[in-house]
């Protein structure tokens, strides 16, 4: 009987001890993982934080872009508006030579209408031969 107890006491302890060597591999290996997952979850923080910066530094530059853009535009339109009083004002001292040469000179008015149609049909002539 000391035999059958000595055996069952050595079966549970090799069995122990091979349950005790499965459980450590297993942790080992486990442990492996964790650090792998570790290492993939910073790498992807790190990622993440680059593509953050990356991020505020384009939306940064967007917006300088987009100041600069809405400046030069307020600057055209500034442009456009003077260069429409000049237009006005030359098309008044036109219209004011004009009048002054209808008085004083109507024969050169007339001469001077008839040039400006002659070159208007010119160039509707030219128009449809370019077409």
């Amino acid at each position: 009987m000391t035999q059958v107890y000595i055996i069952a006491a050595v079966c549970f302890v090799i069995g122990f001890s091979i349950a005790f060597v499965i459980h450590i591999v297993n942790i080992g290996r486990l442990k492996k993982e964790l650090k792998s997952v570790q290492g993939f979850l910073e790498s992807e923080k790190l990622m993440k934080d680059t593509l953050k910066k990356e991020n505020a530094t384009l939306f940064q530059l967007r917006q300088a872009i987009e100041m600069g853009l809405m400046k030069k535009l307020q600057e055209a339109q500034q442009h456009i508006k003077r260069q429409d009083e000049d237009i006005l004002l030359l098309q008044k001292s036109n219209e004011e030579t004009e009048a002054q040469l209808q008085i004083t000179q109507p024969e050169l008015h007339t001469i001077k209408l008839k040039l400006i149609e002659a070159q208007n049909a010119i160039a509707r002539y030219k128009g449809q031969l370019g077409k």
